[in-house]
């Protein structure tokens, strides 16, 4: 009983963080769409910002699983690095929702509001899958597929690279100014990277 009425908070409070944002969302409003009592959601859940990181933590968990998935050991590196690419633009493209609630700490009223304490527990679950990324960048560099660079800084880039083009096609004009899909716009600019990280006269994978 406790772990589907924990569930059912935490199902409601996905449904207000995506629908209100989390500013605007609140324990009542949660409380309310769990069909229970503002008390009753109190006994499992201090404030919403715990609650905000316990539906960013069912979702980030689902998330580093399936990008745990994407590795094959036996790929070359800049080749896994496309499969991890190609997951991470159709995973958030698909669930553009979830995509927005992770994307609420980029709104300083939001960072404003959550404690250091909660800010670094959702920035660790980020950090879990950075790590992947950048293993893999490592291997590459050690193996000689790329040239000596900072794994994570690249990692980073990559990653800032998806979380912007996914972010602006929430916007009308700067969507209407991309001439070609989103996934082929970020595939392209994944290959820049690769072709930065390759070593001299290194030629691409067909």
């Amino acid at each position: 009983l406790l772990a589907a009425q924990r569930e059912r908070i935490l199902c409601a409070a996905q449904r207000c963080f995506i629908e209100y944002g989390f500013h605007a969302a609140s324990m009542a409003s949660i409380a309310e769409t769990a069909q229970m009592s503002a008390g009753l959601m109190y006994r499992y859940f201090e404030n919403k910002a715990e609650l905000y990181v316990a539906v960013l933590s069912v979702n980030g968990d689902v998330f580093e699983q399936k990008m745990r998935e994407t590795i094959e050991p036996s790929l070359p590196p800049a080749e896994q690095v496309r499969r991890m690419s190609r997951f991470y633009i159709e995973h958030w493209t698909a669930h553009r929702e979830y995509f927005q609630i992770f994307w609420a700490l980029e709104n300083e009223p939001v960072i404003g509001e959550l404690p250091d304490a909660v800010v670094a527990q959702v920035t660790a679950l980020w950090e879990q899958c950075l790590v992947l990324l950048a293993e893999v960048l490592e291997r590459g560099a050690r193996d000689g597929d790329f040239v000596a660079h900072d794994s994570w800084e690249v990692a980073n880039i990559l990653w800032t690279l998806a979380n912007g083009l996914i972010q602006r096609e929430q916007a009308q004009a700067p969507r209407s100014l991309r001439r070609n899909t989103l996934e082929q716009v970020f595939e392209d600019a994944v290959e820049l990277v690769l072709r930065g990280l390759a070593p001299e006269g290194a030629t691409r994978a067909s």
